[in-house]
């Protein structure tokens, strides 16, 4: 990189005609080299003569001034195209300061100056013919934290990842690019994925609730956030994205493929991009084990039911990490722990799948974000009967009887065998009148009857009308049938 910047440097003092005479025979001998690369109009530019002394002139600060006044200038991601200078002290116009970040102009072509080309370096091979690129990575510009949205074009990792998705042509990669860029890579919210990672957010949270909520109205509250949290939570969607194929750079800059996931290990470059409210108690319910009731998580607590904290804080009860997090901590490196850069991975792959649900509904339309979210995320087998945990089964199968004015349960010995043995099975079915409402098989008969209560509850809340189930969402097409109210249990048993 330092010698292609060399040749190009040389380049613009240099004219196929001049001479190096005069110049101390290390810099005359790199001067001829490069002295093809110039054209007549850079003959009358050339302002310095050759030193009489040994000092080389490429190692002298007057002369480095110089060559860098007739260098490139550094190009800029600014909302207008005029550039603010500031005059030196010799007269030359210089850029006052550094660009500031803004919204995306299409094009870096900068004014003509003297000894400049009509690119620059970082926004592809230049078009003058005077000064043509030595080699292809000269022109990946490093002062950026993440690459040019024109080199999406000449991404395969990315159009490879957008024809795997089956996206519309009206995506264009450069969205898709953008929705690989994490806020800790890039913190400009004009190049990364944070506003479509908001907006995907609340789309996939949207259409996963309420096909969970039609699909199966009986759920508790506490089920059904773990349902959520299953389909649509972090972990979930990380695995979604490396299911896709996405892979992570080692780490983020101008040069990398923006087929890459780019994020950031750093410390110091850890965003907090949950939304919600915060409680004021919420570093204390962990720490003081304050109840935390099921109304008070619907109310304050995130979409998963999660208490939103200001910051991340590992307490020493909490597990280091499992021999799988350890294995991917090792590949992205850094000197956090096993499980923060696990978590700090997670996190970046899981936005990326919410930026390009995103990147879908602005491009797509609601419809295709729905599809989307379904083909992608609800398409995901999930056994829902693994997350219920009963304490006393039996009470609970009670009440919910007499809720419903369903005759008190009776549970009745249907079979056994071995008794006596050292590996007895008994069968026990629990009745309500005449009709059966579970069924469970234990080694003991108090095994045997909480199996049998727990099949019955598990019944009863999962009770579904069907699979292909209407939810409020289908009721904004064009052309569709009224809405009907959806069947709503009154709530769980305890």
């Amino acid at each position: 990189m330092k010698s292609a910047r060399v040749h190009r440097l040389a380049g613009h003092l240099l004219s196929s005609s001049s001479s190096t005479t005069g110049w101390p025979p290390a810099t005359a001998a790199l001067l001829s080299v490069c002295s093809f690369h110039a054209g007549p109009a850079c003959t009358a530019a050339l302002s310095v003569t050759p030193s009489s002394t040994t000092t080389s002139p490429l190692t002298s600060s007057r002369r480095r001034t110089s060559l860098l006044r007739l260098s490139h200038p550094a190009p800029s991601r600014q909302q207008s195209t005029s550039a603010s200078t500031s005059s030196a002290p010799d007269g030359d116009a210089t850029p006052a300061a550094a660009p500031a970040y803004g919204s995306w102009s299409g094009s870096f072509n900068s004014t003509a100056t003297l000894g400049s080309a009509t690119s620059a370096p970082g926004s592809g091979p230049s078009t003058d013919p005077r000064f043509p690129e030595l080699f292809p990575d000269a022109a990946q510009s490093s002062a950026y934290p993440s690459p040019l949205p024109e080199r999406a074009q000449q991404s395969a990792k990315l159009a490879a990842l957008h024809a795997r998705l089956g996206l519309s042509p009206r995506l264009p990669l450069q969205t898709l690019a953008r929705a690989l860029v994490d806020v800790s890579a890039d913190t400009s919210p004009l190049f990364n994925n944070a506003n479509l990672a908001y907006v995907g957010s609340s789309l996939i949270n949207y259409h996963v609730s309420e096909w969970l909520m039609c699909k199966y109205p009986r759920l508790p509250m506490v089920i059904l956030f773990g349902a959520m949290k299953a389909y649509a939570g972090q972990q979930a969607l990380a695995d979604v994205a490396r299911q896709w194929g996405v892979e992570a750079a080692a780490a983020p800059g101008a040069e990398v493929d923006p087929g890459l996931l780019q994020f950031s290990l750093l410390p110091d470059r850890q965003y907090t991009d949950r939304w919600g409210y915060q409680r004021a108690e919420a570093e204390n319910l962990k720490k003081y084990k304050w109840r935390h009731s099921i109304s008070s998580r619907v109310v304050f607590d995130d979409d998963f039911g999660d208490t939103l904290e200001h910051v991340a804080v590992q307490h020493a009860d909490e597990p280091a990490g499992t021999e799988e997090q350890a294995a991917l901590a090792a590949e992205l490196g850094g000197s956090m722990d096993a499980a923060a850069k696990t978590k700090i991975a997670d996190e970046a792959h899981a936005n990326a799948v919410r930026a390009v649900a995103g990147a879908v509904f602005a491009h797509g339309g609601r419809e295709a974000a729905k599809s989307f979210v379904r083909a992608h995320v609800l398409s995901r087998q999930l056994d829902l009967e693994r997350l219920f945990r009963f304490k006393l089964p039996t009470r609970e199968l009670s009440y919910l009887c007499a809720r419903e004015n369903f005759e008190p349960p009776v549970a009745r010995l249907e079979a056994e065998t071995g008794r006596k043995s050292r590996t007895p099975v008994f069968v026990v079915g629990i009745y309500s009148g005449a009709d059966k409402l579970g069924e469970g098989a234990g080694a003991s008969l108090h095994h045997a009857r909480q199996k049998a209560a727990m099949n019955a509850l598990k019944a009863w809340y999962l009770y579904s009308p069907g699979d292909n189930v209407r939810v409020p969402s289908d009721t904004l097409q064009e052309g569709a049938v009224p809405w009907e109210p959806a069947y709503v249990d009154i709530g769980e048993i305890l």
